[in-house]
């Protein structure tokens, strides 16, 4: 989970808790990052509740002290989406059913790519955003061998470009810590880490070194990661981003966008939304569409790739991705002035109304300026919604920590929208929701939406009053 603390520090967390199947949660583990001050190994128990529509709630109780309070949403019996309720902070994130037999050294063994962000921190610096790409190799004997990692730091003067990855260890922790949640610790790109097992394709990291806070993922790559241009074959993509700009005014900025690429390093059918601090913006006369997949040598091989593409009346995009396979990677904004990263995922098979229909959860994230009542604050939004053609119907739980007059929590609020396709739907698509909750006057948030694979669909907010990312993704 991300977030911010109420003075307005980045927050970061990681952990594990064990649901028995009754409403019980055992026991859980975390570590937490507040602008830069790590707490390492809190230990919780608590309780659970699930409605039919996958909605519920997640309490965690320390042995000693506070807790947290969770509103979640259930993909499946093994993934969901959550957001922080207690009012203490805000932050949103994801939770997947952990493998213990993936809890040793050995259980990490290969060719990871990994994406971390967040901010410096505020004890030794200023909280600038960062952001850090790469491709990690382990060995399952608790050495990081090599790879390669790319930076893009808001006290630096631009993006790193492509780094090598210094040798370093990992170690599960030889406690119960290691053995019950999958907890271990370890250096990468000159950066200390916790890190929790998934399993043997996945591990959660948090920097712990009180030079930054970032949080993110690692992924296990496959065989047959592309190693040129040309091996990586024609098809579509979409991609998601969320950051920040550091040049003239800043503020937050989300992006979505699609493409097609040619299998001989061009792009066709580029289209792009942002939301620059409320700036809302579309691409419309595209040039110099191009990406390459790197050759160089130490690079080739570690799925490290770039792509560009020139608007004519809002400038110069560029990406850096590593494939997770041939169909997914992370991706890091360097564009001019932004900070930001996030999920590259393909496209595939007919896009249509009939195509979306079924149930789905979501999950928001973004920041509302400020405004009479509103000192401009992050929101977090969980819930659920029915599709039928193109109507949307459903529930959402999220905070107000920015209001001036009080901090509300809106549990189970309805939700109703409309989800409108564009063509063939491969490229940007309308996407509209309204909240209607008790004593106060009805909400509407719009959105352009892209859909990936699978009918994950990507939102970027399209409101000059928020700057919102987000997805959608269905439950069986």
């Amino acid at each position: 989970m991300s977030g911010q603390d109420p003075t307005g520090a980045f927050l970061a967390r990681v952990g594990s808790f064990t649901a028995d199947g009754n409403g019980n949660i055992t026991t859980a583990l975390e570590d937490v990052n507040i602008g830069g001050t790590p707490r390492q190994a809190i230990s919780f128990t608590g309780t659970y509740s699930i409605q039919a529509n996958g909605k519920g709630t997640l309490t965690l109780n320390q042995t000693v002290g506070g807790g947290l309070q969770l509103s979640i949403a259930l993909n499946s019996a093994s993934q969901g989406v959550m957001i922080q309720t207690d009012l203490n902070a805000t932050s949103s994130g994801s939770f997947t059913l952990q493998s213990p037999a993936a809890f040793s050294n050995p259980g990490i063994a290969g060719g990871y790519v990994f994406d971390v962000s967040g901010a410096t921190s505020t004890v030794t610096s200023n909280g600038a955003p960062v952001s850090i790409i790469g491709q990690a190799v382990t060995d399952g004997n608790g050495n990081v061998t090599g790879g390669v990692f790319d930076t893009n730091d808001g006290n630096s003067t631009g993006p790193s470009g492509p780094q090598t990855l210094p040798v370093s260890t990992y170690a599960v922790d030889a406690t119960t810590n290691g053995t019950t949640f999958g907890r271990g610790t370890m250096t990468l790109a000159g950066l200390t880490f916790a890190f929790y097992i998934v399993d043997g394709t996945h591990i959660r990291l948090l920097e712990e070194d009180g030079t930054a806070n970032t949080v993110g993922d690692a992924l296990k790559q496959p065989g047959g990661i592309p190693t040129t241009t040309a091996a990586w074959n024609a098809g579509n993509f979409v991609f998601a981003i969320g950051g920040s700009a550091v040049l003239g005014t800043g503020g937050p900025v989300s992006r979505a966008g699609r493409f097609t690429t040619s299998g001989a390093g061009t792009l066709s059918t580029v289209a792009l939304n942002d939301n620059d601090n409320g700036t809302v913006r579309a691409t419309t006369t595209l040039s110099s569409a191009t990406y390459a997949i790197d050759t160089t040598a130490g690079i080739a091989g570690s799925g490290r790739g770039t792509l560009t593409f020139t608007d004519s009346n809002l400038g110069t995009f560029s990406y850096v991705f590593y494939l997770v396979s041939p169909t997914q990677a992370v991706i890091q904004d360097i564009s001019n002035g932004i900070i930001g990263d996030g999920t590259l995922l393909a496209q595939s098979g007919t896009i249509s109304a009939s195509s979306l229909a079924g149930n789905y959860v979501f999950n928001w994230s973004g920041v509302v300026l400020p405004s009479t009542g509103n000192v401009g604050f992050e929101e977090d939004f969980v819930g659920q919604y029915a599709q039928s053609s193109a109507a949307l119907s459903g529930a959402v739980d999220f905070v107000e920590l920015g209001t001036t007059s009080s901090h509300p929590l809106f549990s189970n609020s309805a939700v109703s929208g409309t989800f409108t396709l564009n063509g063939d739907g491969s490229g940007s698509n309308d996407y509209q929701v309204t909240i209607s909750s008790a004593g106060v006057s009805a909400n509407t948030f719009h959105f352009k939406a892209y859909i990936a694979a699978g009918n994950v669909v990507f939102l970027v907010g399209a409101d000059s009053n928020q700057i919102i990312a987000g997805n959608a993704s269905p439950q069986p």
